[in-house]
């Protein structure tokens, strides 16, 4: 019962925590310091989520997996598809990608 509760209000945290006022044309960097940093941190070095820049395992990933992973979630990363338009998740995965290759 103890696990459930904990369980329960760790997801009700991180999903708080994915709420923002974001205008409808912030930057990937904006949107990435808004909703991402708090769990991947905001040099991209991981957190309570994996590490998201360069040398990280998501480099070698294509970037529908990283659309996808963004909009829809995976495993305690919440789905930003309701929060987000598509153009915004694309911009952050843009940025993701602008970061990887400058780091």
């Amino acid at each position: 019962m103890r696990k459930t509760i904990t369980a329960i209000l760790l997801v009700a945290t991180i999903t708080a925590g994915c709420s923002s006022n974001l205008e409808e044309d912030a930057s990937g960097a904006e949107i990435y310091s808004a909703l991402c940093s708090r769990c991947h941190s905001s040099d991209l070095s991981g957190g309570i989520g994996p590490a998201l820049g360069a040398g990280s395992d998501l480099v070698d990933q294509p970037d529908t997996y990283l659309l996808q992973t963004i909009s829809a979630g995976l495993g305690r990363m919440p789905a930003f598809r309701f929060n987000l338009t598509e153009a915004q998740i694309e911009r952050v995965a843009d940025y993701l990608r602008s970061q990887q290759e400058s780091g």
